[in-house]
């Protein structure tokens, strides 16, 4: 028999790994739907996709954790009516808002596409705002599992749902453009796609709820004033949270309104060329995602322990997560962004058929580390009750991020916007570092840790400029620019992690938390600090 402990750390393992898992799919498909579509084709999709983001936050990580407490503090009393009351008042409030949602985007689809710059948007607009009265269904439903302890049924749903998008996806989209179908068209079919996957998820949350232990007849009593307290919590704490976990998705739908108008405004390209530079632009997301899906996976995993540790009112351990999850985002941030930004045009040619628009591409990857460090801090401070000081985070990430497009686009076209994505996740990171520090009197890492950082950093820079000098005097091509990616991230990640590691900056306990930790341990004996 598991303890309640052990139950909890077993179901924030099962969503962290399904987590990891979707990230690492809805990062991979990209690719080779761009090579099926072109730029355009990936423009056009990239312009719709931040709405797609917004259901998922609201069907994945917002809703679900709130209607999961309120269902977890009933079970712990053994009120079954209570529980009952939960979801039928959440499902009330779900519907409501997930029709007002629905009905203002398909209504309003026509002028959404010409605030975004393009009005044959429209269509995929529309077809997309059926997914928001899809995520009140599976928001409860996996709210009511998590609150049960049973985060299975999320996990199966959520790996499902993206497999299920991915496959559609690429499989239509192939069959639209071999018929001969405008991109639009592909577009539309790509936007069918996520419907498919939602649906898919509904289905096997069913299929899940169907089978349930407890199926007995429960006669609920609708009592005002609790209903009041429980769509208003539904309200405030799940605004919260789906904003914290939307600031990706959030500056992605700022590019879809401001990019493709800024550039044609500017009078440097026209409309159709503008479509191009926007897709070649648009190349740059699956890379970030790629970067920052280890963070964003371990930083789902902080929320419980450091709430948790609040709780039980450990300063000892909360400062010693909190200096370990630092470490951990500095040293994958800043790897990442620095080994991508010194590969970036073998990439780009690897992954895209050609080197267009690396500038931009090496200026937006340099992002990954302050994304990094952003959604590591914003963990932290939501795991320690400061919810609205990362919410706050957000909203300077947003606003940056409209800003720095509004005044670097006209002058710098694409490369402006990548700087400005770039800027707005650094005041994020800087923002929610001094809070953090200010608040909470939180320590940081010891200064002794930057130094072999900085040095690993440096040594894996010099030796992948070296390298890339050397293999473009060898050959050219895209499956060469392949092998040359390939043996690069190799090359560079095997000179980082070494000096990392003769570096102390991790401790031989704290390598055992890696992939392959012990592994590490055995070929590099660290020292003790």
């Amino acid at each position: 028999m598991r303890s309640p402990e052990e139950k909890i750390w077993k179901g924030a393992v099962i969503l962290t790994i399904a987590a990891f898992v979707t990230k690492l799919l809805s990062a991979f498909y990209r690719v080779p739907y761009q090579n099926i579509v072109g730029d355009v084709g990936f423009y056009i999709y990239q312009q719709v996709y931040p709405i797609y983001g917004i259901v998922m936050s609201l069907a994945l990580y917002g809703y679900p954790i709130v209607i999961s407490k309120l269902v977890a503090e009933r079970v712990a009393d053994r009120d079954q009516q209570g529980v009952a009351s939960v979801l039928l008042a959440s499902l009330l409030f779900l519907c409501l808002f997930g029709l007002l949602l629905f009905s203002v985007l398909y209504i309003g689809a026509q002028q959404v596409a010409i605030w975004m710059g393009d009005a044959e948007l429209a269509p995929l607009v529309r077809l997309l705002s059926f997914s928001f009265l899809l995520f009140p269904f599976i928001a409860l439903l996996r709210g009511y599992f998590q609150g049960k302890n049973n985060m299975l049924p999320t996990a199966v749903s959520q790996v499902g749902e993206q497999l299920v998008r991915v496959i559609t996806i690429i499989l239509l989209s192939y069959l639209f453009i071999k018929g001969g179908r405008t991109v639009y068209d592909a577009g539309a079919a790509a936007v069918f796609g996520s419907l498919a996957g939602g649906l898919t998820a509904l289905l096997l949350l069913t299929a899940y709820w169907l089978r349930r232990a407890n199926r007995g007849k429960i006669y609920i009593t609708w009592k005002s004033g609790e209903a009041k307290r429980i769509i208003s919590y539904l309200l405030i704490e799940g605004f919260i949270i789906c904003v914290t976990n939307m600031v990706l998705t959030l500056t992605q739908l700022v590019d879809s309104f401001s990019v493709l108008p800024l550039l044609v405004e500017s009078g440097k390209e026209s409309f159709e060329q503008a479509k191009i530079w926007k897709g070649i632009y648009d190349r740059g997301q699956p890379l970030i995602q790629l970067g920052t899906v280890v963070a964003t996976s371990f930083s789902l995993a902080l929320v419980p322990l450091i709430s948790g540790a609040k709780k039980r009112e450990d300063g000892q351990f909360i400062r010693e997560k909190t200096d370990l999850s630092l470490r951990i985002a500095t040293v994958i941030g800043l790897g990442a962004s620095l080994g991508l930004i010194c590969l970036i045009r073998p990439v780009n040619v690897m992954l895209f058929e050609n080197d267009l628009g690396s500038l931009s591409l090496a200026i937006l990857v340099a992002s990954i580390f302050f994304t990094t460090l952003a959604l590591t801090l914003s963990a932290l401070l939501q795991g320690m009750g400061q919810e609205w000081t990362a919410v706050a985070g957000v909203c300077i990430a947003v606003a940056g991020k409209a800003v720095c497009n509004w005044l670097l686009i006209p002058s710098f076209g694409t490369a402006g916007a990548a700087a400005a994505t770039t800027l707005s996740y650094a005041a994020m990171s800087c923002f929610l570092y001094v809070m953090l520090r200010r608040k909470l009197h939180v320590r940081f890492p010891k200064k002794t840790y930057w130094y072999p950082v900085i040095k690993a950093a440096a040594m894996m820079v010099a030796v992948l400029q070296l390298y890339t000098l050397l293999a473009e005097t060898l050959g050219s091509g895209r499956l060469f620019a392949a092998g040359e990616a390939v043996a690069g991230v190799l090359l560079g990640g095997v000179t980082y992690i070494i000096i990392i590691l003769k570096g102390n900056v991790f401790s031989q306990q704290e390598l055992t938390f890696f992939p392959f930790g012990d592994k590490l341990c055995l070929l590099w004996k660290t020292g003790d600090r």
